[in-house]
């Protein structure tokens, strides 16, 4: 296996699972700001200022309970990391052409897994979703089995 494949689908394992673990950090702490501060923790430069600077301004408090802290931190790492897995991806030979569909044409994916776990459906899954997925999938497989040589 190619290794700009392999951070390829490193990133689409992490971002795949970047929707659930916002939505669980959001959840859990009651203030999407608090999620956006944590995930800017993970990513530091970028958002650890203005949502700081906004919950102030607002008022929002600071209490930060445990879990919810855990999810927002784990939301900022699979970004972070499924980013350095597409700059290594690149870096390692992947093209924009092919990586970048394989990413997310396979997050949506891993997304469908990770949300049914964490948020399981209450009614029966319309089984033309699950033929959309199949479609998704073999998308992503036709990328990678016919990239440009």
């Amino acid at each position: 296996m190619p290794t700009w494949l392999i951070f390829a689908l490193g990133t689409v394992c992490c971002w795949g699972a970047y929707g659930t673990a916002i939505h669980k950090s959001n959840s859990l702490l009651g203030e999407g700001l608090k999620t956006a501060l944590l995930v800017g923790v993970a990513y530091f430069f970028l958002a650890v200022l203005i949502p700081s600077l906004i919950m102030w301004k607002n008022g929002v408090d600071w209490n930060f309970p445990a879990k919810g802290t855990m999810f927002g931190l784990l939301a900022g790492s699979l970004g972070a990391i499924g980013a350095i897995c597409v700059i290594y991806s690149m870096k390692s030979g992947g093209s924009p052409l092919y990586v970048m569909p394989i990413i997310f044409g396979c997050a949506p994916l891993v997304n469908v897994i990770v949300s049914s776990v964490a948020h399981p459906p209450e009614k029966a899954i319309n089984p033309v979703f699950w033929l959309g997925v199949l479609v998704l999938a073999s998308g992503a497989g036709m990328v990678l089995y016919f990239q440009p040589k």
